[in-house]
């Protein structure tokens, strides 16, 4: 790991938009199945805990917040990781501590220890996976993009349906350890994943032109520029606003169901409707988003995305029987399923593919304090109403409101100057047409032979795949 550079995305390099490509986004489609549905799919163990530790529910929920703040909250730290060392050593050592911290996970005595091992060291390994999944996501696909992000996204709703019911049967057949013995088993297929990142060679150049090149590849390992960036702190605020209610509902819908008197199998079959739909809603937004006119107005389309979300909300409120929480788990999982499509693909439009590794990090780490206030605080008020209806009103207006500030703030605020370049290549064809002008003359022969052979040989190269030792496994 020491002797890899930083990992910078190098600009000269064209996106492949397939070719090995569908290899990262089906490593990409496995991490963010594990990273986001892993925290939900342990609460199948939580009555074992519960009896084995002489413990409350609320303390065995605290596993699943706390993967949850890693998960998010750690987004600055991988981002350094990422930028320092590169993707895949960082996906490589994330595998390893999110296996090693739920094989430690079932030796534990206390709940203490299940907290720092199954909660803190698997959450770390889980960051260290999701994040650079998606700088490379992010990397491979440029015009077919959208889609990429749609079916990556996808992972999450099927890895939820598959990990609960396996969950159930390995408490039954070997017990929470031996049930946490096999996940971690199982969470070692990260690596796997990690091993299929491969970053993009930059174009070959001649020896004079190496030191410049090395030069350049110096950065700072958190980019706090893209702060600068209005469309940036537009979608970091309307972010964090969202998730304060984004979450809330699949948490309570179930509770909502055995409250109004049905079977607990039957409650929970909710779920089961909702991350069927979600499955087939993620793709087909990518899809819908990928499509030349919608494209560029990708972020109204996830404005909308968030008004039709928030508007289920409130409408679920409503719900007095089954049937109408049937209704309003279709509605979500289509809704929601447009948001975990869309949320990513947006960030990269706003942004770009240099900044991005450090823009996600932050990002992530804002929702992180959101995502800590949101559930408990819908709680607290349901404790103190005994009524669901308002804990659905107030998540549907957190979700609107923030589909209003990001739609409105870049309608509004962000102005484009018809002077600047349209593009990221015509901006980066005038960077370099600056720098050009600086150069002496022996440099720009020494360029102008690099680009004559390159533009002879290969017209229209995409970037490669390194395969040399070092990034090789």
């Amino acid at each position: 790991m020491g002797a890899v550079v930083a990992d910078d995305g190098p600009s000269g390099v064209k996106a492949p938009d397939g070719g090995w490509g569908w290899a990262v986004l089906f490593g990409c489609f496995i991490i963010t199945g594990f990273s986001y549905a892993f925290p939900k799919a342990v609460s199948v163990f939580f009555k074992e805990l519960i009896r084995e530790f002489g413990i409350g529910y609320s303390d065995t929920a605290w596993i699943s917040s706390i993967l949850l703040a890693m998960l998010y909250g750690t987004g600055p730290l991988c981002s350094v990781c990422v930028n320092r060392f590169g993707c895949r050593p960082v996906m490589l050592v994330g595998g390893l501590f999110a296996s090693m911290g739920m094989v430690i996970a079932s030796f534990c005595t206390s709940i203490v220890q299940i907290y720092l091992t199954a909660g803190v060291i698997t959450g770390l390994g889980l960051a260290l996976n999701f994040q650079p999944s998606l700088i490379m996501l992010n990397r491979y696909f440029d015009k077919r993009r959208p889609l990429a992000n749609g079916l990556s996204a996808a992972g999450s709703p099927v890895f939820l349906c598959a990990l609960s019911p396996l969950g159930q049967i390995l408490q039954h057949e070997y017990g929470w350890r031996g049930g946490f013995l096999i996940l971690g088993g199982m969470l070692l297929n990260c690596c796997v994943c990690g091993a299929l990142m491969r970053p993009l060679e930059p174009p070959k150049k001649s020896e004079a032109a190496k030191e410049p090149a090395e030069k350049k590849v110096k950065k700072k390992l958190l980019d706090f520029s893209v702060f600068k960036d209005g469309g940036f702190v537009i979608y970091t605020l309307a972010a964090s606003i969202m998730v304060l209610g984004l979450f809330v509902p699949p948490v309570f819908v179930v509770s909502y169901a055995k409250d109004l008197g049905y079977q607990d199998t039957k409650a929970a079959f909710l779920l089961t409707i909702l991350g069927f739909i979600d499955i087939f809603a993620r793709p087909l937004c990518g899809m819908v988003a990928g499509l030349k006119w919608v494209r560029p107005r990708c972020v109204y389309l996830f404005s909308f995305a968030m008004i039709f979300n928030g508007f289920t909300d409130l409408m679920g409120s409503m719900s007095v029987d089954y049937g109408g929480l049937v209704v309003f788990c279709i509605f979500f999982g289509i809704s929601y399923g447009m948001v975990g499509a869309l949320q990513f693909e947006v960030l990269m439009a706003i942004v770009g593919t240099q900044k991005f590794s450090s823009a996600i990090g932050l990002v992530l780490l804002a929702e992180a304090m959101a995502v800590l206030i949101g559930p408990p605080s819908a709680g607290k008020l349901l404790d103190a109403t005994g009524r669901y209806m308002f804990v659905f009103v107030i998540a549907g207006i957190e979700v609107t409101t923030s589909a209003l500030v990001l739609a409105l703030g870049n309608f509004f605020c962000i102005k484009k100057k018809s002077e600047e370049p349209h593009t990221k290549e015509e901006a980066a064809e005038r960077e370099e047409l600056n720098k050009s002008e600086d150069k002496t003359p022996e440099d720009a022969k020494v360029d102008s032979i690099e680009v004559e052979q390159f533009l002879k040989d290969e017209p229209e190269k995409n970037g490669e795949v390194v395969t040399n030792p070092e990034t090789c496994v």
